[in-house]
């Protein structure tokens, strides 16, 4: 049965490069990747084993700990779990639940996630090389790792996945989601604390992965990580203890996937709702043009889907960030704040076809011109971005105490905004890919998603920062070097940048969409 799984899970994902050649090539551009990674990482602990072993074993517990972790919690607040092997497309084969949690957590493994983390946990058992028992006994925990990578990722998205199917609560976990973004300040700080002022002190920094490596050790997510060096030390009392709780661990994260799935499989959640509709409301009140009903219709997804409030939420966080990051007021790091926003709000609408699923359908069957499809998306985030994006600007100008860069700082923000919604509102209409349903968790994956979008994306990024080059280079030179004259040079520029992109942006886009209208309707469909 397992094996059926695995080929199963196999010819689907062949099926899916058949389908699209931009996923084929980032799935090999991700593979290599991938193999890169790994042979980076394995290399260079088998270095660091061969010359200092406790150091080695701490710094495998500590990046182990951080996958384990990644792979239970990465998945509620990013990415979601591949739906390739749907559970609910086996409920009338009679397949006895052993087996079928046997077979998923198998084929679970058949990914670019699942074979990295399996060749790097196999690959930095041998660290220990010079000894037999402890390269064996980091085997057997790697082993665990994985195992518990996977069932642990199973297990923590299917339990929760009745309260992901909730608006409310994906609304709440929506914002949760950036909660740890706060914390990447706080983290910093406190590692700066204790390695101490000047000069960084080799033995400090040792001590300190020491001291951290014996706390995750104790961890479910660092426990299978530790056996090796446990071994390596003499210390089998430990290695037991570590691998007691690696065992425990994965027992439990098994029975909770067993009773989860067994739960979802009697009881699915049922799609849609009941809800009523609450209309446009505020946004009513638009021209009664076809560009005004789009820009009345996309300006509610603001504030009414789950899947556009993540754009939103970070939004306050990160002032937050930027400050505790650049240790104070008085860091130039917090100048990045308004142009940083401007291109998260730029590019929030790169998915815009997508995330209209079958609402779509009303643009073509009306006859909405490609004019008016472009500009009615890309108007509310000129106007609300472009007025949170200013003010984030003079705020940041007067934190710092840098009045003098603030043409360059309007220039700045000014001309991201407008070439990265330019840039949006081209690729949103020729680079369609998966995203999650209307209704659905914002977190879930469709099938064949991470590939498609991480090419996507990529290619808008990249566009974004080779138009941005006329202004970002005498922005940057006007900050670094003190010359504020530039300033007015950077807001020139960046304005008639700006605009120029965002032009060319929306018409290129219009006769994108006016020519392929009927074509990305139907791959839009396909996808809903």
């Amino acid at each position: 049965m397992v094996a059926q799984f695995v080929r199963l899970k196999l010819t689907l994902m062949g099926n899916t490069f058949r389908r699209s050649v931009w996923q084929t090539i980032g799935f090999v551009v991700g593979a290599l990747y991938g193999l890169f990674v790994v042979g980076m990482l394995v290399v260079g602990m088998v270095v660091l084993g061969t010359q200092d072993p406790a150091l080695a074993g701490s710094v495998v517990i500590l990046v182990g700990t951080l996958a384990v972790l990644g792979w239970w919690v990465i998945p509620l607040f990013a990415f979601g779990v591949d739906a390739t092997l749907d559970p609910q497309r086996f409920v009338l084969f009679g397949i006895p639940p052993r087996r079928l949690l046997a077979g998923l957590a198998v084929a679970g493994v058949v990914s670019i996630p699942g074979i990295v983390t399996a060749l790097a946990a196999l690959g930095v058992s041998f660290a220990w090389w010079r000894t037999p028992l402890a390269v064996l006994a980091a085997l057997v925990g790697a082993v665990l790792a994985v195992a518990l990578c996977v069932v642990g990722s199973r297990a923590t998205t299917t339990a929760l996945a009745p309260l992901l199917e909730s608006r409310r609560y994906r609304e709440v976990v929506t914002i949760a989601a950036f909660v740890p973004l706060v914390l990447v300040g706080p983290a910093f700080a406190w590692v700066g604390s204790q390695l101490g002022e000047g000069p960084v002190d080799g033995d400090a920094v040792r001590g300190m992965v020491s001291r951290l490596a014996d706390v995750a050790a104790w961890t479910p997510f660092g426990a299978p990580w530790g056996l090796g060096a446990a071994v390596h030390d003499d210390a089998w009392g430990l290695a037991l203890a570590r691998l007691v709780v690696a065992l425990v661990t994965l027992a439990v994260a098994w029975v909770v996937w067993d009773k989860a799935l067994a739960r979802a499989l009697v009881t699915p959640p049922a799609a849609g709702g009941g809800g009523r509709a609450k209309g446009l409301g505020f946004f009513s009140r638009f021209p009664a043009t076809p560009t005004g009903a789009v820009v009345a219709r996309t300006a509610t997804y603001w504030l009414r889907d789950p899947r556009y409030s993540g754009s939103i939420a970070v939004v306050p966080l990160i002032p937050v960030v930027l400050l505790v990051v650049g240790g104070g007021a008085g860091s130039e790091i917090f100048l990045a704040l308004a142009p940083f926003t401007a291109w998260i709000l730029g590019f929030s609408i790169s998915a815009d076809i997508a995330y209209d699923s079958s609402a779509f359908a009303l643009h073509v069957s009306t006859g909405v011109a490609g004019k008016a499809d472009r500009w009615g998306r890309a108007i509310p985030v000129l106007v609300a971005g472009g007025a949170v994006s200013l003010v984030f600007a003079v705020v940041s100008v007067a934190v710092v105490g840098r009045w003098e860069l603030l043409p360059t700082m309007l220039g700045l923000t000014a001309g991201t905004l407008l070439v990265a919604t330019g840039v949006s509102s081209a690729t949103s209409a020729r680079l369609l890919y998966p995203v999650p349903k209307p209704g659905e968790s914002p977190f879930k994956q469709p099938q064949g998603a991470a590939m498609a979008t991480l090419v996507a994306q990529s290619v808008a990024m990249l566009l974004v920062l080779a138009l941005s080059v006329p202004f970002l280079v005498p922005g940057l030179v006007a900050i670094f070097a003190d010359l504020p004259a530039l300033g007015w040079v950077t807001l020139a520029v960046g304005a008639a940048v700006g605009v120029t992109v965002l032009l060319l942006g929306v018409r290129w886009g219009a006769r994108v969409y006016d020519r392929r209208a009927p074509e990305l309707l139907q791959k839009v469909m396909a996808a809903a």
